[in-house]
């Protein structure tokens, strides 16, 4: 799980690079061929199609919303289906989705949903409150069916739909998230001929059967995805007839392809290094996107791998079970020059578990409480820990062996192979060595717990109760053979006690300030260093896209958004279209679709999680 949805992190000197319009940023990718074995310029199809081709660095890792958690499957999924309500691209607030209006009851027990009537299943039925319903309920029955999402249902009492057009949903008690349940509703008379959810990937048949902007039509594992624009989705069609995701192993090799005009957009893993970016400053028909993200990047630590049922697995390294030696090794990495060396300042300083892009929850350590850089002072506390150096100048543990840490490494992700250097030689002046073990598949030894420490990252939405969940001990595999919701094993009853009660409080500011309890809370437990937090920094060309939009429209990414505007709003560059993908116009059109908002006027923009490899 670890390193883009799990995975990466967030800016320290957030350098914007010169936008086209950069107050209402718009972007744009032309034509792109459909996706073919061998790359091609990208352009009209022969038939006529305008095909936009985005050059992506992570594969997926399923292709049902039950199972997904990486960034890229999570953002296809958001194309593919309708979630209850959407987020505004402008500022984040609630807006509808498949449901046009909301309200609770006086005691916030009960929510009723008014289901639209104008959103039909890509194969011609008829999307109704039922099948949101079923979604929910299937979560609720089956571990399974809430392998990605359980989360948000571990408090739902009861899930009914009185008519096709009305969906009540009651509580055991009060859930803050209701405005903001991230999850892909599916058709019912399709999903429930699936026997089997832990193991059903949706990828043998198609085209798959869908609600949102755009109809999933093909795919190939670490290959291609490729959708087709859903004509008759209730907001209005996308103006690209069809989008293809194209996996790329080598990054270089993504970046080529866009200066060739092979692909229209490249996203990264999740970002374009400093060295790409600069490479593709200046250059003819291309234009670099380099905002603050969503994202932050930090080094997991394994806390004793165990499931709920209280058996322990994987084999950590015993020393990482004292808090001291966690916080001495946090000590020992200058994040300073992770910034400037390695992000070359297209990020910022980690600290706390939120980027901050999300004003209202990001935290700062006090003075007293930040764990700044100190080798010495980290030497000193391994030496009260009991981890000394020998004669060789190595620590040894309490077997007496020289302690080296194994470090969970993504192959594609040069980032982390660039800071693994740099651990290597900070923590081998402690006299710790450093394994670094970079591998195409890490979420295999992350879920069985084989790893010491792993670089990890996840995408934050604007509301974080989904990225603070996957810390509690009901995120915890069943068993050791389950696959859990949690990000690295962490289970504190203390952070359990506070996450309940942030998750039932409505008033915005005192959920806030519990929030950042919790972020104090894991932050001194030290089992998730946030180092950084990067830029979304990302590049398309202006020949096949004349406009995109932003999210947040001023200043934000385009590649895995909390919705689907980017890709429904992008205007081909030879489209007589001068408005129709602008941020602008994506924003006049919600505004004709809003309706008053019953109820909890602090509605919260929830996100979905990022993954294994790259979480959302």
């Amino acid at each position: 799980m670890g390193t883009n949805d799990q995975t990466r992190s967030l800016p320290r000197g957030l350098r914007l690079v010169a936008v086209a319009g950069a107050a209402a940023l718009t972007l744009t990718a032309g034509l792109a061929t459909p996706l073919d074995p061998a790359p091609r310029q990208a352009r009209a199809a022969d038939d006529g199609k305008k095909v936009l081709t985005v050059a992506v660095a992570q594969s997926v890792d399923s292709l049902s919303p039950f199972l997904a958690v990486r960034l890229l499957s999570t953002s296809i999924h958001r194309l593919m289906y309708e979630y209850l309500t959407n987020y505004d691209p402008k500022d984040n607030h609630a807006v509808p989705g498949l449901a046009t209006k909301w309200e609770s009851s006086p005691d916030k027990l009960t929510w009723t949903y008014t289901i639209r009537s104008n959103s039909k299943w890509s194969d011609g039925k008829q999307a109704t409150a039922e099948d949101a319903a079923w979604t929910f309920n299937k979560m609720m029955t089956d571990d399974g069916a809430a392998t990605a999402n359980g989360s948000y249902v571990g408090n739902f009492e009861k899930v009914t739909a009185p008519s096709p057009t009305k969906l009540v949903i009651e509580l055991k008690k009060p859930q803050a998230t209701m405005t903001a349940l991230d999850v892909p509703i599916v058709p019912r008379h399709v999903w429930e001929k699936v026997s089997d959810f832990s193991e059903f990937n949706n990828d043998k048949s198609f085209p798959v059967v869908g609600n949102g902007p755009f109809v999933l039509t093909g795919y190939k594992a670490d290959s291609y995805v490729r959708l087709k624009a859903n004509k008759t989705f209730w907001r209005g069609a996308p103006k690209f007839d069809e989008l293809v995701f194209r996996y790329y192993k080598d990054q270089d090799a993504a970046v080529s392809a866009l200066r060739k005009g092979e692909v229209s957009f490249v996203a990264g893993s999740p970002s374009l290094t400093p060295a790409q970016a600069d490479s593709l400053e200046g250059a003819e028909n291309i234009q670099v996107n380099d905002a603050p993200g969503r994202r932050f990047y930090a080094l997991a630590t394994n806390p004793g791998a165990k499931a709920k049922n209280g058996k322990k697995f994987g084999d950590g390294h015993p020393s990482l079970l004292d808090q001291r030696v966690r916080n001495a090794l946090f000590m020992a990495v200058d994040r300073e020059a992770i910034i400037d060396k390695v992000f070359r300042g297209h990020a910022v300083e980690g600290e706390g578990y939120i980027p901050p892009r999300f004003q209202d929850y990001f935290w700062k350590p006090s003075a007293s409480q930040k764990l700044a850089y100190d080798p010495a002072k980290a030497a000193q506390l391994l030496d009260r820990a009991g981890y000394r150096k020998n004669g060789d100048g190595k620590r040894v543990g309490k077997d007496g062996k020289p302690i080296t840490y194994r470090v969970l490494c993504h192959a594609t992700d040069p980032n982390d192979k660039a800071v693994g250097k740099y651990l290597q030689e900070w923590w081998g002046d402690l006299g710790i060595g450093v394994r670094l073990d970079c591998l195409d598949n890490v979420t295999d030894p992350w879920l069985a717990g084989k790893y010491d420490l792993a670089f990890d990252g996840w995408s934050v939405n604007p509301d974080p109760d989904f990225v603070l969940s996957i810390h509690t001990c009901g995120a915890l595999p069943a068993t050791p053979q389950d696959t859990g919701a949690t990000d690295n094993f962490i289970c504190d009853k203390t952070y359990d006690e506070l996450y309940a009660r942030q998750l039932a409080e409505y008033d915005p500011a005192k959920r806030a300030d519990i929030v950042k309890q919790m972020e104090s809370r894991l932050y001194d437990l030290g089992y998730m260093n946030v180092m950084a937090y990067p830029n979304a920094v990302e590049a398309y060309r202006t020949d096949q896209i004349k406009s995109i939009t932003t999210m947040p429209a001023k200043a934000g990414n385009i590649y895995g958004q909390d919705g689907y505007w980017s890709w429904w709003s992008a205007v081909p560059a030879d489209s007589g279209d001068s408005s129709g993908g602008s941020s602008t116009a994506v924003v006049a059109v919600i505004a004709t679709s809003l309706v008053l908002l019953i109820g909890l006027g602090t509605v919260v923009a929830v996100r979905r999680r990022a993954g294994a490899d790259d979480r959302e």
